[in-house]
């Protein structure tokens, strides 16, 4: 892919963050024809964005991210064609062990929602889902949640289509382009200042992923966003291979397994109760003995499957473990500001969404009948100060 080496002098929007939801963002926006510039401060999907493997979903607790993630998963389908390119979509399917009787009930109630949302999810016996899953353990589990639809993809390729297609519609994709500051100027517009050069334009969309509190505050706007590491481990090929499995997630422990791109291996992570936050994105073996004692509850099969290593990557936590998106009200002067970030975890699932509602705020036709995305209004940053905190059970 041929990129940009010199930021052009003026743009109509400044998208900030290469990874998947900038990209994704600058080819919505390009797309509707605005001449967009997007600054990487290392290289394309060099943040969180460069884990091999991303899963896709739409079974959630919560409508708005129900929303986000069918229509994702729509785009995904269709990506070959708009904006063109192979992901890897494989589409296996989410399966939610459930320990208890409650989280029976509760994903009972989510599913009767998703359903009504047009997502074909169910409820399964534990039976059911050993015969999608056959690690886990029957004792462990009062049942569980499955959506064929879903799965998983490969986020390098998505960055790289959505920067490509942007490219295409003529956006501008510079790296290493770290933003250094945001000067206000008259007449509604700021310049956007790098090591390449600087950018004057009347929007600035915030797309930074775990570093977004940073960008935030160089326009003057709070994005509570914090980092926080997360690890997954990769086994080596097991004999007999695994079957085609769906990205099996325990409820109760986050702890979670699908098949990993090489033939017979497999992938498992969970999130590490305790973790930092911090910038630290180091595979520690340590955590190893932690990772086998979850999947000898959940998989005993797999408690002393041989590892070989893995990788760590950050999530980018809200104070409510969901996302933030929206337009930051407006300043005396300067840019308009955009933003989404904060995904907590789902920002790859919901980036193609993501990208449609951004374009929809920044052209003004959000709610209206002219807008192609869903309605993002609910994931307005102000939520905050406003006391009305978001509540999504369904967190890896």
């Amino acid at each position: 892919m041929e990129l940009s080496q010199a930021v052009p002098p003026r743009a109509d929007a400044v998208v900030v963050g290469g990874g998947v939801m900038g990209t994704s963002v600058a080819f919505h926006l390009a797309e509707a024809g605005a001449h967009v510039v997007l600054l990487e401060s290392g290289e394309l999907g060099s943040g969180s964005s460069g884990k091999p493997i991303g899963g896709v979903r739409a079974q959630f607790s919560d409508p708005a991210n129900v929303v986000l993630g069918h229509r994702s998963l729509e785009l995904f389908e269709d990506f070959r064609r708009r904006p063109g390119g192979d992901v890897g979509l494989r589409q296996t399917g989410y399966l939610f062990a459930l320990p208890g009787d409650d989280d029976v009930a509760l994903f009972d109630r989510s599913v009767a929602m998703q359903r009504e949302l047009g997502v074909d999810s169910r409820l399964l016996s534990v039976a059911e889902a050993r015969r999608l899953n056959p690690y886990l353990s029957a004792p462990a589990y009062a049942g569980a949640a499955y959506a064929p639809r879903d799965g998983w993809a490969h986020p390098a390729a998505v960055v790289a289509g959505y920067a490509d297609g942007a490219r295409r519609r003529g956006a501008s994709v510079v790296t290493g382009a770290r933003v250094r500051v945001v000067e206000p100027g008259p007449d509604g517009r700021s310049t956007v200042v790098t090591p390449r050069g600087a950018v004057t334009t009347t929007a600035v969309v915030v797309c930074a992923g775990a570093w977004s509190r940073a960008v935030g505050a160089l326009v003057d706007v709070d994005l509570p966003v914090e980092p926080v590491r997360r690890q997954i481990a990769l086994t080596a090929p097991l004999e007999p291979a695994p079957p085609t499995l769906p990205f099996t997630i325990d409820f109760g422990t986050t702890y979670y397994l699908h098949n990993a791109d090489a033939r017979g291996t497999l992938l498992l992570g969970a999130s590490e109760p305790g973790t930092p936050v911090g910038f630290d994105t180091t595979y520690d073996p340590a955590w190893e003995p932690w990772l086998r004692g979850l999947a000898a509850r959940a998989t005993p099969a797999l408690a002393d499957a041989p590892l070989t290593g893995g990788w760590a990557g950050l999530y980018e936590l809200t104070p409510d473990h969901d996302a933030l998106i929206g337009e930051a009200p407006a300043a005396p002067a300067g840019a308009r500001v955009l933003y989404a970030c904060g995904f907590s975890g789902h920002g790859f699932l919901q980036a193609p969404a993501v990208g449609e509602a951004v374009a929809d705020l920044y052209l003004g036709r959000a709610g209206t009948p002219a807008a192609r995305g869903v309605d993002v209004s609910a994931f307005d940053a102000g939520r905050f100060g406003a006391r009305r905190s978001r509540t999504e059970a369904n967190i890896i």
